[in-house]
C-alpha cells in the first residue's frame, strides 16, 4: 500500500513509549473487566490470562524517559513510505479521518482514540500488558496498543504473506473494536466468556474486522492513501485468516476445537473483511448489542 508523498501526517494520535518499560503491574479483576478484555484484548487466539494477571503488588522496571521522534520523522506520506512506524501513524491518520466523517454525517460525534505504540510490555488501562497478547484494544482508556515486532511476527509466525496492507488490517481491526466501544457493540456481559463459532466473543471479533473491511472501502478517498490494488486487498484477507482460531489451533496443537474459538475460523475471518470490504457500510457489521 502506498502513501501519497504529499499526504500531511499527524502524529500526535499516536503515543511512542517504545524504549521505555511498564511501571507497577495493574490486576485485572471484577466488575466484568476480565470479560471486556477477554473480547477485545486479541487480534489473535492466544491467552487473554496473560495480559494484567500480575498481581497489584508486582512491581517490573519503571518507565524511563523516552524522546520520540515521531513528530520530526513523520511528517509527510513520503515518510510513511519509508518507515514502519510513520506507516502506523498514516494508517492511524486514515481511520480516524473516516470515522469522524462518518459519524458526523449520521449527526454523532466520533471520540478519537490514541494508538500507543510500545515495545515488550506497558501499563493499559486495562492492566499490565506484555508484547505476548498481540495488538489490543482498552476500553477503559480507550486507547490501542500495539508493538511493531507484531506485523513481523504475523509473517514469521502465523504464516500470513505480510504487506503494509496487512499491517492496515491489524490496526484497523483493533479500532473496529473501538467503534464497537463507541456506539454501544461491546458485549460486556457474561456472554462475553462464551466461546465456539456462534459466541458473542466470535461475533465481536468478526464484527471488528467487518469494520476493518469498511474504513478500507474508503481508505482512499481520506486523502492519504493511493487507490487500493487488487494484491493489498489479497494481503489484508491473507492476514485474516492466517489468525483465525481453526489456522492457529492446527499449527500449534495439531487439531482443531471449534468449541474453544474466541475469534473465528480463518473462513469466519475472511468472509466478515469482504462483507465490509464490499459494503463500505457499518451497518453491514452485526456486533452484540446492537
Amino acid at each position: 500500500m502506498a502513501f501519497n508523498d504529499g499526504s500531511k501526517l499527524d502524529p500526535s494520535q499516536v503515543e511512542d513509549r517504545r524504549g521505555g518499560g511498564a511501571g507497577p503491574a495493574v490486576a485485572i479483576g471484577g466488575g466484568g473487566l476480565g470479560l471486556v478484555v477477554l473480547v477485545v484484548a486479541l487480534l489473535l487466539g492466544v491467552d487473554p490470562s496473560t495480559l494484567g494477571t500480575s498481581s497489584p503488588s508486582a512491581q517490573v522496571p519503571q518507565s524511563t524517559s523516552v524522546t520520540s521522534t515521531l513528530g520530526q520523522d513523520c511528517k509527510t506520506g513520503a515518510d510513511a513510505n519509508a518507515r514502519t512506524d510513520c506507516r502506523v501513524v498514516g494508517f492511524v491518520n486514515s481511520i480516524q479521518s473516516y470515522w469522524t466523517q462518518e459519524f458526523s454525517s449520521k449527526g454523532q460525534t466520533y471520540t478519537p482514540a490514541e494508538l500507543v505504540l510500545y515495545t515488550g510490555s506497558t501499563d493499559a488501562g486495562c492492566g499490565y500488558a506484555s508484547a505476548e497478547v498481540g495488538p489490543f484494544y482498552c476500553p477503559n482508556d480507550k486507547k490501542v496498543y500495539i508493538d511493531l515486532s507484531f506485523f513481523d511476527e504475523l509473517h514469521t509466525k502465523f504464516g500470513a504473506q505480510g504487506g503494509a496492507f496487512a499491517e492496515g488490517y491489524v490496526v484497523a481491526h483493533e479500532y473496529g473494536h473501538h467503534i464497537q466501544d463507541l456506539t454501544g457493540g461491546l458485549d460486556t456481559s457474561g456472554n462475553a466468556n462464551a466461546t465456539g463459532p456462534n459466541s458473542s466473543s466470535v461475533e465481536t471479533e468478526l464484527g471488528a474486522d467487518c469494520l476493518a473491511g469498511v474504513w478500507m472501502k474508503h481508505a482512499t478517498d481520506t486523502g492519504y492513501l493511493k487507490p487500493v490494488t487488487n494484491d493489498e486487498i489479497a494481503q489484508s484477507l491473507d492476514a485474516a485468516a492466517a489468525v483465525g482460531d481453526d489456522r492457529i489451533q492446527q499449527e500449534s496443537q495439531g487439531y482443531v476445537s471449534p468449541e474453544t474459538w474466541t475469534h473465528g475460523s480463518s473462513a469466519q475471518r475472511q468472509a466478515a473483511l469482504k462483507d465490509g470490504l464490499q459494503s463500505g457500510d457499518m451497518a453491514t457489521c452485526s456486533t452484540p448489542g446492537q
